[in-house]
């Protein structure tokens, strides 16, 4: 049976969907304005393998992810510039543009990565209408109030409850009483519903309060409202949403329906760089267009699965690199294994031990999605099936391994064994050739021709290294 850890309540609970089968979950998507980083990987590769696991438990799973195109303001006050505004102008481009190239870069590194494609991925722009509706509405049930500028903004006063899932109180807040008054707002933690444009603002619409735009935290309230129902078993997002982003959104939620927003709220922790959090503002990211020239998307996605979606990860080449020698040893056992199988027979049950290494990893990602205890059952299997290939077990005992490692690796927790064989071995393969094309060169003279392989695969991270026994290569991320 399967126990998250929910946010809200502090505590592990049994997973029990509001109407099941069918399970609704919403994860809050990139605000695109940039090229995705490895933080943004782990965001999504946890959630991606939740998906999974509840389809696997023969849950019905409608999976909601927003893109955010505009309202996402500069700055923890959410009263900065619009990130996408912001780009467009160091770009040249129209803000949809900008939009537009770095969402097409966010899918191309998430398909990398194998996660699957949300069933409905919906966009901010998209879905104005409703958000001045919801504005209105709360305006009408007292919630929400028009301030001097005409930006409207929540009134928390009027909500009680605000604070619940962060666990921050009102009264412990500290702010400039200045800012507040300049704002024209009641209290300093009043948040934007939305905000009045001025003759320059790029991206702006029509609404009762004069041209604007909305605030950031209305948009999932009412993508998660239209395509979930009032009520969701699953709201995901990382850790640094938590306060104010999910908060505002329960506010302005539970003030417009009087239910409860969400049932269970899952938080994965962030990706750190020597202890500090990798984030675009702080300049420490790596993107993962630049991962994929030095690593291979599927030893991102065991690095990232090593850990728990919970805990913080530290990022180095060498934590990759140790993540990418141990993803080859599983990568090695599958590609002997399914060598070896000639019929692979699709059967709905195993017999031991591989019923008991499907029982166990279904107990680790039963309790709160542990992937990292999921992992060693794959490990554990590797070992099993070297001793069968050593002593040339049966066919039917390599077939039920073959099969697992399908379930439990593959559609479960996303790998992609196959595909990273071949890439494995075409990579070999050119290796080997530009090898020995260097060493035609070497052989007849041609020193500069030499250099220029040498030095162009140093340039991509690449280093050669010449010895009694001939040449040999390895991936060096320092030098990239």
């Amino acid at each position: 049976m399967l126990n998250v850890y929910n946010t809200l309540t502090r505590k592990k609970e049994k997973f029990e969907p509001i109407n099941p089968p069918f399970v609704g979950m919403y994860v809050c998507g990139p605000t695109v304005y940039d090229d995705p980083h490895l933080g943004h990987a782990k965001s999504y590769v946890s959630f991606d393998v939740m998906v999974r696991f509840l389809r696997a438990s023969d849950f019905r799973v409608r999976y909601v992810q927003n893109i955010t195109d505009v309202g996402h303001l500069l700055g923890d006050d959410q009263e900065g510039e619009d990130r996408i505004l912001k780009k467009a102008r160091i770009e040249h481009l129209e803000p949809i543009e900008v939009a537009q190239k770095y969402e097409n870069s966010y899918f191309r590194s998430m398909d990398r990565l194998n996660n699957l494609r949300p069933d409905i991925s919906s966009r901010a722009t998209g879905h104005i209408p409703e958000m001045i509706d919801l504005v209105q509405a709360l305006i009408d049930k007292g919630f929400a109030y028009t301030a001097k500028d005409e930006s409207v903004y929540f009134d928390i006063a009027k909500f009680p409850d605000y604070g619940k899932l962060s666990g921050r109180k009102i009264e412990d807040m500290q702010e400039g009483v200045r800012k507040a008054a300049a704002e024209g707002k009641r209290h300093f933690a009043d948040f934007a519903l939305w905000k009045q444009a001025d003759a320059n603002h790029l991206m702006k619409w029509n609404s009762p309060w004069g041209k604007g735009f909305p605030g950031w935290h209305l948009e999932c309230s009412v993508m998660s409202m239209k395509y979930l129902g009032e009520s969701v078993d699953i709201h995901g997002g990382g850790l640094d949403n938590q306060f104010p982003h999910h908060e505002c959104e329960i506010a302005q939620s539970e003030a417009m329906t009087g239910k409860p927003f969400v049932k269970y709220w899952l938080h994965n922790n962030m990706v750190t760089v020597d202890g500090q959090k990798m984030s675009k503002s702080l300049g420490n990211f790596t993107t993962l267009d630049d991962l994929f020239l030095k690593f291979s998307p599927m030893t991102i996605r065991f690095f990232i699965l090593q850990g728990h979606y919970r805990s913080p990860q530290d990022f180095s080449d060498q934590a990759l690199e140790a993540a990418g020698k141990g993803f080859d040893r599983l990568i090695r056992t599958v590609q002997e294994l399914r060598a070896k199988v000639q019929s692979e027979k699709i059967s709905d049950s195993f017999s031991a031990p591989w019923d008991a290494f499907r029982t166990k990893l279904i107990e680790f990602m039963d309790d709160d999605f542990n992937t990292s205890g999921a992992l060693t059952v794959l490990f554990d299997m590797s070992k099993q099936v070297q001793e069968i290939l050593n002593s040339s077990g049966s066919q039917s005992e390599l077939a039920q391994a073959s099969q697992l490692f399908s379930l439990l690796g593959e559609d479960i927790l996303g790998f992609q064994f196959e595909q990273e064989s071949q890439s494995s071995n075409t990579e070999e393969e050119l290796m080997q050739f530009l090898i020995g094309l260097r060493k035609s060169y070497r052989e007849n003279k041609q020193w500069d021709l030499a250099d220029d392989i040498r030095n162009g695969l140093e340039k991509i991270g690449i280093q050669l290294k010449d010895g009694k026994e001939g040449t040999t290569w390895q991936k060096n991320p320092k030098n990239h």
